[in-house]
């Protein structure tokens, strides 16, 4: 079918396009009385965190909910790593008493692997979300996220298996293909699955560039409306006066945010929409702090802290770029450092008495130098998995040599309480031992 026009800047189409023919092909969604009794158990929440690798940790998600956050997920956590790789789990998945409505979202595309990593996480959480979003090159090399597009009877065995593996919910979190039929044929096919709740992106698996490409909410809505379980909607949120018109505009259940949560935590406070409760110039600061008290409780990790940092003294470093540096080039600078480096800002800022900072450095500047560091944040992100792949890889080689081994002629030589104290420190050396 032909491109749908782009809905003006509310986002709102006279002509937008009806799905016409889909209630039809899921008349049959056993789950969808189950699925909404689950939703309105959670609270009915409506302001979701979305999953963000490295951003939406533990610490964030507390500092969110504390500022109207009603539902969140965890970061993207690959399958095979969470199942074989010993320390990737205490590392990325964290939890604690009310950090709920909670989705652990996994990438996978192994039904078998993403089962029994989902059942690792399964006492602690509300439900098990599919990642089928991730557009950045990382997905595409790991053939995950988005790039499942591709093969839709895989990410339908996917879903259907931990449909009907596990004691929670499945849930799926999407990006809409540039044809509406294909994406309402998708959406269905993924409530016929079994899923309980998906979210959908408004951009497509290309359209990667936010700032750039507004989220196209006709999609969106067309998608709720031929579905039977609750529907999220993702992009294009970046204040809260954003959400009344986007749950008005499409009918959806819920919407989250990212990239605006990342600059204000609390996007999502009723004061928000309140005279001089707006976005301040001394709020990041300020939430940094907070953000800095609860890291003090729940222990993150040092790269998840300084994006962070980034995200919300961002515009100020701007102007004081000496501060932009130290926080560069602060490899694991420690909590205290950062307070004190914010505290700098803070009176830095308020001795300017302005509200905005004057930027030292021109847009185009700016703008390269953020695209540089998203660039090696991916590249960093990336070589960590990849690095962890191949540990795992390695495991497997010294394992089946072991194997080969003690089946190998001669093996009985050595007295078995011997071999077995060599094959343990073998496999403790491997990082395989207890």
């Amino acid at each position: 079918m032909a491109a749908l026009a782009q809905p003006s800047d509310e986002n709102v189409s006279e002509n937008a396009p009806q799905p016409t023919a889909y209630r039809q092909l899921n008349d049959s969604v056993p789950q969808a009385e189950a699925a909404w009794q689950w939703f309105r158990g959670m609270g009915s929440p409506k302001y979701w965190v979305a999953p963000m690798v490295d951003q939406s940790e533990l610490a964030f998600r507390i500092l969110c909910r504390r500022h109207g956050a009603t539902g969140a997920y965890t970061p993207m956590l690959h399958s095979r790593l969470s199942l074989e790789a010993r320390d990737y789990l205490p590392e990325h998945f964290t939890t604690c008493e009310g950090d709920r409505p909670l989705l652990a979202q996994f990438c996978a595309n192994d039904p078998e692997t993403l089962l029994q990593a989902a059942k690792m996480v399964e006492p602690y959480v509300d439900g098990i979300d599919l990642n089928l979003g991730c557009p950045q090159r990382i997905a595409k090399r790991g053939r995950y996220g988005a790039y499942l597009m591709d093969d839709l009877p895989l990410v339908e065995r996917l879903v259907r298996t931990l449909s009907q593996g596990l004691n929670i919910p499945v849930t799926v979190k999407i990006r809409r293909f540039p044809d509406l039929e294909r994406t309402l044929e998708y959406a269905g096919m993924l409530e016929r699955a079994g899923a309980y709740l998906l979210a959908i992106h408004g951009r497509t698996r290309d359209q990667k560039r936010a700032k750039e490409i507004r989220a196209d909410w006709d999609f969106v809505r067309a998608v709720k409306q031929s579905l039977q379980i609750p529907v999220l909607a993702n992009g294009n949120i970046q204040t809260l006066h954003d959400v009344p018109r986007c749950m008005e505009y499409t009918g959806v259940d819920g919407v989250m945010s990212a990239e605006g949560l990342l600059e204000d935590p609390a996007l999502f406070s009723a004061r928000r929409l309140q005279p001089g409760g707006e976005f301040g110039h001394l709020d990041g600061v300020q939430l940094l702090l907070e953000y800095l008290d609860i890291v003090e409780l729940h222990p993150t990790p040092w790269r998840m802290i300084k994006g962070h940092a980034f995200k919300l003294l961002g515009p100020w470093l701007t102007e004081f770029t000496d501060l932009r540096e130290a926080l560069r080039e602060g490899h694991e600078m420690g909590l205290e450092a950062l307070r004190q480096l914010t505290y700098e800002v803070h009176d830095r800022i308020v001795a300017t008495g302005r509200t905005h900072p004057v930027p030292q450095m021109s847009a185009r500047k700016l703008a390269a130098l953020e695209a540089e560091a998203a660039r090696q944040a991916a590249i960093e992100e990336q070589q960590r998995e990849e690095e962890a792949l191949q540990h795992l890889k390695q495991q497997q080689q010294l394992l089946d040599t072991l194997g080969a081994e003690v089946q190998a002629p001669g093996a009985g030589d050595l007295p078995t309480a011997a071999a077995d104290e060599q094959q343990q420190e073998q496999l403790q050396l491997a990082g395989l031992g207890p």
